[in-house]
């Protein structure tokens, strides 16, 4: 795949953009930090892009930066769970704590939302405060974020501690939406401007691309990538009244903008922003370096996306609107699913050989494919093959003894009730790291595993979880035809 994306430039150059509005505001900025930290979406759809770019950027301006993670007491009261990680949300702050701080990276405090005195927030408040990390409580306010009023009152605002900060740029994160950042940042500009200190708020999102069009690819993979939630890309209207300048933003962002506005001009008595767009600071559209390898990366994004949302479907994960809104998508976007190259490869092996089957493509364009056979499942066996064109190794040699497969299997059958011989990918993977230890051309193909990263894979059938989760641990884009194996 083309490179569309230069790193380096947006690492530069976001950083950068981050201390112009630190400055433009006195000294002191409360950044609202949007997306996951480690943003594997947009490394798929800006070729280029690295996945720890953010992170990346912090460290930049490492000794400028510290950082609050706010978490809803509710969310941890009722054990709420990320799901790409399948980790409660006060166990992604745990470890969230443990990332910055590996990095040198400054946490400061975590801020318990809509705080009630939980039982299960105050003995998370405990096991933090063990830690080192000072903990604050902010609280619902009634009539938020409506009620402007009440809201910048001693009654709103003013009944939430107020963290202590140190430095320039204060990031406010959470483990996921309804955590509460932008009212925590809201809540800080309050305390400061009674205590006379001048500070700032801005909003750090990577999608959509304000500054490309509404219909550009990208920004409609964020789409897709949302399909589920009913967010919409939408011209922003007050940045197109205030400038005369077309910038995309989304509905949400675009909803609460009036509301914003109201509560800014009775905490600074004016809003600094003429508009949703201004109170960003995404420069990602400015390190775009190759537009049309973007476009093409984010094409097959949407195809991923509208095959993922087939298999939801199936399993009764998503309603019929959601695939019917991805099949929109691809059509503004100009994909099909004859783009993905490995879908007819999957099904034409799996035509010929009557059971299901997998096709991958390597980093050199070339297709690779994998059967079921009495040994191995489809995905166990496209993974040797895969690893056996990316070594070099002849197509005949075998990487794994039987004498290592034969227990495995006779574990599975006869041990832990499994009907199915056959070894999935991660018993595969295991297998390959046993033989490697005594043979050199294992040893060899195992070294290929990091070049996987990356690839497209597509099944003829739906995967096991443990397929799925092995192929995404390698940095593999899977996708599977939303059908069961018969």
């Amino acid at each position: 795949m083309s490179i569309g994306f230069d790193n380096d430039k947006y690492l530069h150059t976001q950083s950068q953009h981050i201390r112009e509005r630190i400055a433009q505001f006195g000294g002191k900025l409360y950044l609202e930090f949007g997306g996951k930290l480690h943003d594997y979406h947009a490394s798929r759809v800006l070729p280029g892009f690295q996945p720890d770019a953010k992170l990346r950027m912090l460290l930049q301006m490492k000794e400028q930066v510290e950082i609050v993670i706010a978490i809803n007491a509710a969310d941890i009261e009722r054990n709420k769970v990320r799901g790409d990680l399948g980790i409660t949300y006060d166990r992604d702050v745990i470890r969230y704590i443990d990332l910055f701080r590996e990095l040198g990276l400054y946490v400061s405090s975590v801020v318990l939302t809509r705080f009630n005195d939980q039982p299960g927030a105050k003995a998370f408040q405990n096991r933090l405060e063990g830690m080192g990390i000072r903990v604050y409580h902010h609280f619902a306010i009634a009539g938020y974020p409506s009620d402007t009023a009440h809201i910048v009152s001693d009654e709103g605002f003013g009944q939430n501690e107020f963290i202590e900060t140190s430095r320039e740029l204060v990031v406010v994160t959470a483990p996921g939406p309804g955590s509460g950042k932008l009212a925590t940042c809201l809540s800080q500009l309050y305390h400061e401007h009674q205590r006379g200190i001048q500070a700032g708020y801005a909003k750090f999102e990577t999608f959509p691309i304000w500054n490309l069009t509404l219909n550009h690819p990208v920004n409609l993979a964020y789409e897709a990538a949302t399909a589920d939630l009913n967010d919409v890309n939408m011209i922003d209207p007050f940045h197109l009244e205030a400038y005369g300048t077309t910038t995309v933003n989304y509905n949400r962002d675009v909803e609460a903008y009036p509301v914003l506005v109201a509560i800014f001009e009775k905490i600074l008595g004016q809003c600094p922003y003429k508009s949703p767009t201004d109170m960003g600071v995404n420069m990602v559209g400015n390190c775009i370096i190759d537009d049309q390898a973007t476009r093409e990366a984010s094409c097959q994004e949407i195809i991923r996306r509208y095959y993922d949302a087939l298999c939801d479907q199936k399993q009764g994960k998503v309603s019929d609107e959601v695939v019917k809104k991805l099949e929109l998508l691809m059509k503004k976007a100009g994909a099909d699913p004859s783009q993905r190259t490995v879908i007819a490869h999957a099904l034409a092996r799996a035509e010929e050989t009557g059971l299901p089957a997998t096709a991958m493509e390597l980093p050199d364009g070339q297709i690779v494919t994998g059967r079921t056979s009495d040994l191995l499942g489809a995905s166990a066996s496209l993974m040797l093959n895969a690893l056996k064109a990316l070594g070099g190794i002849r197509d005949e040699l075998h990487l794994i003894s039987p004498v290592v497969i034969d227990p495995i299997q006779h574990l599975k059958v006869d041990h832990l009730g499994n009907r199915n011989p056959r070894l999935h990918t991660d018993e595969v993977l295991i297998a390959l790291s046993i033989s490697a230890a005594t043979n050199p051309t294992a040893e060899l193909a195992m070294e290929q595993l990091s070049r996987l990263r990356g690839c497209q894979v597509h099944s003829s059938v739906i995967l096991s979880q443990v397929d799925v989760q092995t192929f995404k641990r390698l940095g593999v884009n899977l996708t599977c035809e939303p059908r069961y194996r018969a």
